[in-house]
């Protein structure tokens, strides 16, 4: 899919825990016509004991997660299809992690949240893996995404059609992306 003339690059709604990254990623990818990426289901069994017992993942534990979610995003985008990924994408270096995988640009839709409003969401969350008690480690690993990495950053408190909308504005202005 292409916005306007240039052509869509493979998106990544990046956040802690309860910013919202499914919720507003699938709604980004129906707006785009997208395929979209659940970064969640793609953890390995391991990943998902480890946070269900109340232990947050290392580096170490994302590497092979962070790999598959980048090999899924450069898969659909090789086939030629528009794709939105929803991934924590915590770090920098996670992030280029992500990049690593793609040939064509990578943006990133960052949601800010607060650590209060994000513990709530996540308790009130049913049948997910990660407990509340893991948002303070998501905040202690969080780097907010710098200038030149292609990301915009977004309130996640607003509704969703907004942080839709500025998201395809963000894109459509074709932004320097990596």
């Amino acid at each position: 899919m292409q916005i306007g003339k240039k052509p869509t690059p493979a998106v990544v709604v990046m956040g802690v825990a309860g910013s919202g990254k499914s919720v507003v990623g699938r709604a980004l990818a129906k707006a785009l016509d997208a395929r979209f990426v659940e970064g969640d289901i793609l953890h390995p069994p391991e990943n998902v004991a480890r946070m269900a017992s109340g232990l947050p993942l290392t580096d170490a534990d994302r590497e092979g997660w962070l790999d598959t979610i980048g090999k899924e995003i450069a898969h659909a985008a090789a086939g030629g299809e528009a794709v939105v990924a929803a991934c924590s994408a915590l770090k920098r270096a996670y992030r280029d992690r992500l990049r690593r995988h793609q040939v064509m640009p990578l943006a990133f839709i960052y949601l800010r949240i607060d650590p209060t409003t994000a513990r709530l969401r996540v308790a009130g969350r049913k049948d997910h893996f990660m407990p509340a008690s893991l948002v303070e480690s998501q905040f202690a690993d969080l780097e907010r995404p710098a200038d030149g990495e292609g990301a915009l950053a977004l309130d996640a408190s607003l509704p969703i059609a907004e942080l839709v909308g500025a998201s395809l504005q963000f894109l459509l202005a074709g932004e320097p992306l990596r």
